[in-house]
């Protein structure tokens, strides 16, 4: 299906073109009519399926041809991490280029100017605010955040706000919402509390589910069992000959993304690192660069995970088992976009065996165990042993996480066409 055939104004299809969009994906061409018609909505979509432009279209559609108050803040989307922020900003910003919709990203981590800045907007009035959760809520505590006028709520990678605590954040800030309004939820999964969430939040909403939890069949899922020690040593191997190739490792651990980055670095890599310990602005650069192919490796946490929008990435490299099957969708997700195939690895230590079990229950299938190169010493035998009712075994990652970030402010006026 055509983005056309959408029958959207003029100004947006001038922005559509202007990105390169031709064809929906099977999201898109679910939950836009959805959307249009002003129905609530639950949609259930792994990542790269299009998601984000599936809601951000018919909202800017919405803006242009219904009548609101330029002065209240029109739609609001919440979302996780301040790196989703900006890039829904950014995409946001492409697609109404060529229109008078008025946009800003409020996240944590900014100075007093940054606050400053966001103060002014949502008390002035914006038709759209990509927010993340505390960042919103230290705004809304001050009192001057205009929300009488919204009618459109989107919350996006809602299954990951709730897995960092966020639901009583969610909670207060919808208390403060309108209660005559279009509410669309997207998540990867639903679990238990989602749909109490939901229930809450929703009325009568439309359901839509597009390959739940099974990642692209364009990727090639290989793994490697080895000792802990083996793992520096087989990247490099893995890199030597992709040196023009743009590959992801993910770690589980900053302090294991600074070592290795500092590994690679050593051996001459092109390769940088993303984590929560650098400014924000050195990670955007360092995203971009990355982007810009002036980078080919990138060694990130699974801040990295979601919320970025980088097409043609060869290779994704799971440096350790992650913490559960969903953190491994998202990750390995990251390649095989649009139209390209990709490779995924996932090296796995003695200690993460039974993790790795969990995630192939999860998949449905067994990944295929390649071979450690012989000059790399003898590996470990791939016997994981399921935890058996009562055991010990591993502990979940824990810790609820609270996101945000230096803010972003977009205005655009109308400008000519060229």
């Amino acid at each position: 299906m055509y983005f056309h055939e959408f029958d959207f104004d003029d100004d947006l299809l001038d922005g559509i073109d202007a990105m390169g969009y031709t064809n929906a994906t099977p999201v898109q061409e679910q939950v836009i009519p959805i959307i249009l018609s002003g129905r609530d909505l639950i949609a259930s979509a792994q990542t790269g399926t299009g998601k984000t432009a599936a809601f951000l279209l018919p909202t800017i559609q919405n803006l242009l041809t219904h009548t609101h108050d330029a002065s209240q803040i029109n739609s609001m989307i919440i979302v996780p991490t301040r790196e989703l922020a900006v890039q829904i900003a950014q995409t946001l910003e492409g697609m109404s280029y060529f229109t008078n919709v008025s946009s800003i990203a409020v996240y944590g981590g900014g100075d007093g100017a940054s606050f400053a800045v966001e103060k002014k907007a949502l008390s002035s009035g914006a038709d759209v605010v990509i927010c993340t959760p505390g960042r919103m809520i230290a705004h809304l505590n001050m009192g001057y955040v205009k929300l009488q006028g919204l009618k459109y709520l989107i919350l996006d990678e809602a299954d990951r706000m709730l897995d960092m605590g966020f639901y009583d954040d969610i909670e207060k800030i919808i208390s403060y919402l309108p209660k005559e309004r279009q509410t669309l939820l997207f998540s990867a999964t639903m679990p238990d509390k989602m749909r109490k969430l939901a229930l809450k939040i929703l009325r009568e909403p439309e359901q839509v589910n597009i390959a739940i939890s099974k990642p692209p069949e364009k990727i090639r899922q290989e793994a490697f069992v080895v000792y802990e020690e083996q793992k520096a040593p087989l990247i490099k191997r893995i890199l030597e000959p992709r040196k023009k190739e743009s590959v992801i490792i993910f770690c589980s651990r900053k302090q294991s993304v600074k070592q290795l980055t500092h590994v690679l670095k050593r051996a001459r890599f092109s390769v940088d690192e993303i984590h929560s310990d650098l400014e924000q602005d050195k990670r955007e650069q360092t995203l971009l660069d990355f982007k810009n192919r002036k980078l080919n490796v990138l060694v990130a946490t699974d801040i990295l995970s979601r919320g970025i929008d980088i097409e043609e990435i060869d290779l994704v490299i799971n440096y350790d088992v992650p913490n559960d099957g969903e953190d491994y969708i998202h990750r390995i997700g990251r390649t095989a976009r649009a139209a390209t195939d990709g490779t995924a690895y996932t090296f796995i230590a003695p200690k993460e065996q039974n993790r790795f079990a969990r995630i192939e229950q999860l998949l449905g299938h067994e990944v295929t165990k390649v071979p450690v190169p012989a000059e790399l010493g003898p590996a470990p035998e791939y016997k994981p042993k399921m935890r058996k009712p009562g055991g010990g075994g591993e502990k979940p990652a824990g810790g609820n996480r609270k996101s945000g970030g230096k803010r972003r402010y977009y205005k655009p006026v109308k400008k000519n066409k060229p």
